[in-house]
C-alpha cells in the first residue's frame, strides 16, 4: 500500500481584509502574505503583536481607543465589520489556520497540527459571534478536518516507513474517528446552511474517506492475523476490507481522478489479498472464519496533536513593540491566566464529549425518535392525501353511478356480442349435422364427399375469427371487470361520510398497559432531551463566562508573588457551574438504563404499532390509488364499449349471412333427395 496514489484534500480559503486603522505598511503585510510558509511566519508575529497591542490600549469592544475592524466573511462574501482589535486577531488567527491547511494540501503533504492548533486556539479564546465562518460548528469541523488530514499524512508516512501492520490499522482507524466527527458536523443542519454548495462536495469526499480508511484499517488487521498465523480471522478482516472499499468506490462517483486511481489500486492490493487468503483457507488451513463482530474492534490511535498557538512567545512573534507602554509582567501573567482558563475548559470538554459520545452511540443504537417514539396522532384524523380524494369526490357524485353505468353497458354489448356468435356457431354445427345425415341417407350413390357451399366456408372462417378475436378480447374484459369491482368499493368509501372512511383506515389497539410503557418511554426520552440541553446550555455559559474573564486591571497591581494564589481564587468563580456539570454527565448512566429498562418494555408495542402503521399506509395507497384509478377505468370502460359494439355489429351481419347460406344449404339437399 505504500505506493498508492494519495487522496486529495480539504483546504481552506483565506479571509479577505477590509477596513482597520491601522499603521499602513503593517496592514498590508499581515492581509497579503505570501502563500508559503514565510507568509504563516508573518502572521504569527502579527498576532502576537496585536495581542500586545490589546493588551496595553483599550481596543476592544466598546472601549475608548476601538476602531471598525472590517473582514470578509467566507461563505457570504459579506463584509463583517467590528469596532473590536481582538476581531483583527480572530480573522488573523482563521488565516492562520486556512493557509497551513493550503499548504497542508500540497503534495509535499506538510502535516496539518498547526492548522488545528490556530482553529483550536480560536475557538477556545475568541467570542464565536463575530462572524459565521467563525461559529463554534464551523470551527469544530475545521478543527476534525485538520486533525484527520494531519493523522492521514502520518498513515501515508507509516505505510511508506513499513511500520508494524497493527500500528497502522490503529492510525487509520483513528483517521476514520476524526473524519466520523467532522462528517457528524457536516450534517449538522445549522452548519450545512452555513457552509452552502460546498458542505455536499465535502461530505461527498469525507462519507468516501471513512469507508476508505477503514478499509485500510481492516487491510492491515488481516495482515497482522497473517502474521499471527491466523488464517480465519485474515478472511474476515480482507473481506471487511473488501466491502468497505466497495462503498468507497459507491460514494466516490464524481470525485477526481486521483481518487480513482488510489481505489482501484487500494481494489488491486485488497482483492488479491482477500482471494488468495480464501483460497489458502478454504484448501489447506481449513480455519473457521469467525465473525467480524466478534473480534476486537480496531481502537484509534490519536498520534497528531493541535499544537497549541502561544501569542506571546519571542521566537514566533519577536521582540515586543509595544514594551515600553505597559508593564511585561502583567501581560505575561494575564497570559498566564489564560492558559490556566484554557486548560479547565480543555479538561471539562474531554469529560463533556467523552459523554456525549457514549451519548450518541447510545441513542444511533436504539433509533428512536422522540417526536414519532408513538405515531398515535396520525390515527385520530385523516391524512389530508386521503382528504384531498374525499373533497374532490363530493363535488362528483355521480362517479361511482358512472362507473357502474359504463360497466354494465359494457357487459350488454358483450353479452350480445356472445349470444351472436353462439347461434352462428350453432347453425353451422346444425347444417353439419343435416350434411352427416344426408350422406348417410344417399350412401354409395354420391360419388363423394359433398364439398362445403362458398357462402358457408367464408361465414365458418369469418365466425372463427370473430371468436379468437372475442376470447381475446374476454380476458382483458374480464380483468377490467375484476379492477372495477375493487376499485368501486374504495370509490364508494371515498364518496361516504368522512366517518366512515375514518373507521375503514386501522388503528392500533393498545391496552393501558400499553399505554402506560408509551407514557414512560417518552418521559425517559425527555429526559435525555433535557439532560442534552441543559448540559448544552452549561457548556456555554462555561464558556462566556470564560471570555467575559478579563483580570489583566487586577494584574497589573498585583504581587508578583501572588499571582498563583490571585489565579487559584479567581479560578474559583467556576466551582459552581463544573459541579453543575459533573452532576449532569454523573446523571447520565442512570437516565440510560432507564431508557434501556423502558425501551425492553417497549418492544412489543413497538412491534404491534410498526405492523398498524404499515397496514395504515398500505389502506391509504390503496384508497388513493382507487382515485387515481377512476379515469383510466372510464376510458378502458368506453374503449371497450366501443370495441364491441363494433364487433356485435359485424356479428350480427354474419348472423343474417349464416342464415341465409344455412336456408340455401337446406334447399339444395332438398332437391338432391327429391331426385
Amino acid at each position: 500500500m505504500e505506493a498508492v496514489p494519495r487522496m486529495p484534500m480539504i483546504w481552506l480559503d483565506l479571509k479577505e481584509a477590509g477596513e482597520f486603522a491601522f499603521n499602513g505598511a503593517v496592514k498590508k503585510s499581515a492581509v497579503t502574505v505570501p502563500r508559503d510558509f514565510e507568509g504563516c511566519s508573518t502572521l504569527r508575529k502579527y498576532f502576537g503583536q496585536l495581542h500586545y497591542l490589546q493588551s496595553r490600549i483599550p481596543m476592544g469592544a466598546e472601549q475608548e481607543a476601538a476602531v471598525p475592524v472590517a473582514w470578509t466573511e467566507i461563505f457570504s462574501g459579506k463584509t463583517v465589520t467590528h469596532e473590536d482589535i481582538k476581531y483583527e486577531q480572530a480573522c488573523i488567527l482563521y488565516n492562520l489556520g486556512a493557509l497551513h491547511s493550503m499548504l497542508g494540501a500540497m503534495d509535499k503533504r506538510v502535516s496539518e497540527e498547526c492548522a488545528a492548533g490556530a482553529f483550536t486556539y480560536l475557538r477556545d479564546h475568541f467570542p464565536h459571534s463575530y462572524s459565521v465562518d467563525m461559529s463554534h460548528q464551523i470551527l469544530n469541523l475545521n478543527i476534525n478536518l485538520m486533525l484527520g488530514q494531519a493523522q492521514e499524512c502520518l498513515l501515508e508516512k507509516s505505510m511508506l516507513d513499513n511500520r508494524k501492520s497493527f500500528l497502522v490499522a490503529r492510525i487509520s482507524a483513528q483517521v476514520v474517528d476524526y473524519y466520523k466527527e467532522a462528517c457528524r458536523a457536516l450534517e449538522n443542519s445549522e452548519t450545512a446552511s452555513l457552509l452552502g454548495k460546498i458542505q455536499k462536495d465535502w461530505k461527498k469526499l469525507v462519507q468516501m474517506k471513512i469507508y476508505y480508511f477503514a478499509a485500510v484499517a481492516h487491510l492491515h488487521m488481516g495482515k497482522q492475523a497473517e502474521e499471527q498465523q491466523k488464517f480465519g480471522e485474515r478472511v474476515i478482516y480482507f473481506q471487511s476490507a473488501l466491502d468497505k472499499l466497495n462503498e468507497a468506490i459507491k460514494l466516490a462517483k464524481g470525485q477526481p481522478e486521483t481518487v480513482q486511481e488510489a481505489l482501484r489500486f487500494t481494489m488491486d492490493v485488497i482483492g488479491g489479498k482477500y482471494n488468495s487468503a480464501k483460497k489458502d483457507n478454504d484448501f489447506i488451513y481449513h480455519e473457521t472464519v469467525p465473525a467480524l463482530d466478534t473480534l476486537q474492534a480496531v481502537k484509534g490511535a490519536p498520534l497528531v496533536k493541535a499544537l497549541p498557538v502561544n501569542p506571546t512567545d519571542p521566537a514566533v512573534t519577536g521582540p515586543d513593540i509595544f514594551a515600553k507602554l505597559v508593564p511585561m509582567a502583567a501581560h505575561e501573567a494575564s497570559s498566564l491566566y489564560s492558559e490556566e482558563k484554557a486548560k479547565l475548559l480543555r479538561d471539562v470538554m474531554a469529560k463533556i464529549e467523552a459523554k456525549n459520545e457514549v451519548l450518541d452511540q447510545f441513542m444511533d443504537s436504539m433509533q428512536l425518535d422522540p417526536d414519532t417514539v408513538d405515531n398515535l396522532d396520525m390515527y385520530s384524523h385523516i391524512p389530508p392525501v386521503l382528504m384531498e380524494k374525499c373533497a374532490a369526490l363530493s363535488v362528483r357524485p355521480d362517479t361511482v353511478k358512472n362507473l357502474v353505468q359504463s360497466m354494465q353497458a359494457l357487459s350488454g354489448v358483450f353479452t350480445d356480442v356472445e349470444a351472436s356468435l353462439k347461434e352462428i356457431r350453432d347453425l353451422l354445427e346444425e347444417d353439419e349435422a343435416q350434411e352427416r345425415k344426408l350422406q348417410e341417407l344417399l350412401g354409395k350413390s354420391l360419388p363423394g364427399p359433398r364439398a362445403s357451399p362458398p357462402a358457408l366456408a367464408e361465414v365458418s372462417k369469418e365466425c372463427s375469427k370473430y371468436l379468437e378475436v372475442h376470447e381475446k378480447a374476454s380476458f382483458t374484459n374480464t380483468e377490467l371487470h375484476k379492477a372495477m369491482n375493487l376499485h368501486i368499493s374504495n370509490l364508494r368509501l371515498l364518496s361516504g361520510p368522512l366517518e366512515q372512511v375514518r373507521a375503514a383506515l386501522p388503528a392500533p389497539a393498545l391496552s393501558e398497559d400499553d399505554r402506560q410503557v408509551l407514557q414512560n418511554l417518552k418521559r425517559v426520552l425527555a429526559k435525555v432531551q433535557e439532560m442534552r440541553e441543559q448540559r448544552a446550555a452549561l457548556e456555554q455559559q462555561l464558556r462566556d463566562m470564560i471570555q467575559k474573564d478579563d483580570i489583566t486591571t487586577s494584574l497589573v497591581t498585583a504581587d508578583r508573588s501572588e499571582m498563583k494564589k490571585l489565579f487559584e481564587e479567581q479560578l474559583k468563580k467556576y466551582d459552581q457551574i463544573k459541579v453543575y456539570l459533573e452532576q449532569n454527565l454523573a446523571a447520565q448512566e442512570n437516565v440510560l438504563k432507564a431508557l434501556t429498562d423502558a425501551n425492553v418494555k417497549y418492544a412489543a408495542v413497538r412491534k404491534a404499532l410498526a405492523e398498524v402503521e404499515h397496514k395504515w399506509n398500505t389502506t391509504v395507497q390503496t384508497l388513493v390509488a382507487s382515485y387515481e384509478a377512476y379515469e383510466d377505468l372510464m376510458k378502458k370502460s368506453q374503449e371497450g364499449k366501443d370495441f364491441y359494439t363494433d364487433l356485435e355489429g359485424k356479428a350480427a351481419k354474419l348472423l343474417e349471412k349464416a342464415r341465409a347460406a344455412c336456408r340455401a344449404a337446406d334447399a339444395a339437399r332438398q332437391q338432391l333427395l327429391e331426385k
